[in-house]
């Protein structure tokens, strides 16, 4: 099919699949009386997909998938972009072994999760000890633990990020002591796929080798994961689950306005989305978010 431009677009389009998504087989038994999945929330109920695909690997993308997924714009989609420019790079993802999270020793099925947000809303909180007695900590972004342990904790097994999260931190949050992202032993990288500047990242780091062109051209890409990156442990979020959260969740009116592309929700509300999507209870959090805080307060 033709490319896509979204400047042919005064809002953002809506096709007969807009609301379309792959979905995989449950990852693992639903065993937690306590997990969301049982939530009597209709809303939630109504827009949660338990089995939406939430990985994008090399066997996931085809010429079909293809076509379907340029018609939408990134991060939920391929359009303005060319097949040979990105599907070489999207060949170099590996399949997910083994599902994100499972169930503790002793927990009786359910998988207990806190998600910890960068904006400093928990300075002063204390609530460093419960964060860390989660069987799973997510944070994204700026994750700056050192210092502050008491009010976020030091644990994190979950980091989401983005090409531009992981490199811009390190300098925007230098004077709060940050250094590096989460490096955790045995930690779990998810990277939302942005733009092309991040399959500019994926190349490099997958491959093992510096970037070759745009804007992180000469960076190596693994030395931001402070020698924690292993392919097993690595998930790249899936287009349809990020449309998916978009669409059900977080719609916004400016959809329908000119500049209708640049908007999509933050790498804090897809961290959380991934929460509940891979967790049975996901501590509550204060996000600034009204959306979501709405919904958060159904859930948690």
């Amino acid at each position: 099919m033709p490319v896509l431009d979204k400047k042919s677009f005064e809002k953002a389009p809506v096709w007969d699949f807009d609301d379309v998504y792959n979905q995989d087989a449950p990852p693992r038994p639903a065993m937690c009386a306590q997990s969301l999945r049982n939530s009597k929330d209709e809303f939630f109920m109504k827009a949660f997909l338990p089995n939406v695909r939430l990985f994008l690997h090399k066997d996931s993308i085809n010429m079909s998938e293809w076509n379907r997924l340029s018609h939408f714009n990134n991060p939920f989609g391929f359009m303005e972009y060319k097949y040979e420019d990105v599907t070489p790079v999207l060949k170099l993802i590996p399949k997910p072994k083994e599902p994100l999270l499972s169930p503790k020793p002793g927990s009786n099925g359910c998988v207990r999760c806190a998600v910890v947000g960068t904006g400093g809303i928990l300075n002063g909180s204390k609530m460093g000890a419960e964060i860390d007695a989660h069987d799973y900590v997510f944070r994204m972004n700026g994750a700056i633990t050192q210092g502050y342990e008491e009010d976020v904790g030091n644990r994190t097994s979950v980091y989401v990020h983005t090409a531009h999260s992981i490199t811009t931190s390190l300098y925007l949050l230098k004077k709060y002591g940050y250094q590096a992202a989460p490096h955790d032993e045995g930690i779990k990288y998810v990277m939302i796929p942005e733009g092309q500047r991040d399959y500019n990242w994926l190349n490099g780091l997958l491959k093992g080798e510096k970037i070759t062109k745009g804007p992180y051209r000469n960076k190596e890409p693994r030395k931001f994961y402070s020698g924690q990156f292993n392919e097993t442990r690595f998930y790249v979020l899936h287009q349809d689950f990020l449309r998916y959260v978009k669409n059900r969740f977080l719609k916004s009116k400016s959809l329908n306005r000119r500049y209708w592309a640049i908007f999509r929700p933050t790498n804090g509300a897809f961290a959380i989305f991934l929460a509940l999507q891979t967790c049975d209870t996901v501590v509550r959090v204060r996000i600034h978010d009204q959306g979501l805080h709405e919904i958060l307060q159904l859930l948690c």
